[in-house]
């Protein structure tokens, strides 16, 4: 129950937590390429990915792994180090998983829950932050395999 509501709050405040993402990733040293990329392209990107989560979180396939490894294809094209573009990931989930817990407290207090239904509640957040991390883990990977195809593909014609 909270969960859905928690990802219901993702999804109202993506154009917020997409701000504040790339705020973080074009200010970062450690992702100073990304300054290359257009703004716009970027906050396209990661709103896409905030505002699609609640229906990739749960797929392991589909069309969040041809989103991510085309992501990955794109950004060795830019020339994007994949170690920026890693770091990249893990500052929007951090970005993410800080949201989680500064909105579950909020949604969890206005519920006037009982004594007993605590555990349940926090058990849900925790979930939650599961399935985030194992959704950053896979869109990891598919980056990472993207990029990999893309510069195979430019060694090739090289």
């Amino acid at each position: 129950m909270l969960t859905s509501r928690l990802m219901q709050l993702i999804d109202r405040h993506a154009a917020s937590l997409t701000h504040a993402a790339v705020k973080d990733v074009l200010s970062n040293e450690c992702t100073a390429s990304f300054r290359r990329i257009p703004r716009e392209e970027l906050e396209s990107r990661v709103l896409a990915m905030f505002q699609n989560l609640s229906k990739w979180i749960g797929n392991a396939d589909g069309n969040a792994r041809q989103e991510y490894e085309d992501w990955g294809r794109t950004r060795f094209r830019q020339g994007i180090p994949l170690s920026e573009i890693v770091y990249s990931v893990i500052l929007m989930k951090h970005h993410l998983r800080e949201f989680i817990r500064e909105h579950g407290q909020v949604v969890f207090s206005g519920d006037r829950l009982a004594h007993e239904m605590i555990g349940v509640e926090l058990y849900s957040i925790q979930e939650l932050n599961y399935m985030v991390g194992e959704f950053f883990d896979r869109a990891l990977y598919h980056l990472a395999k993207g990029y990999e195809t893309a510069e195979k593909a430019a060694q090739a014609v090289a």
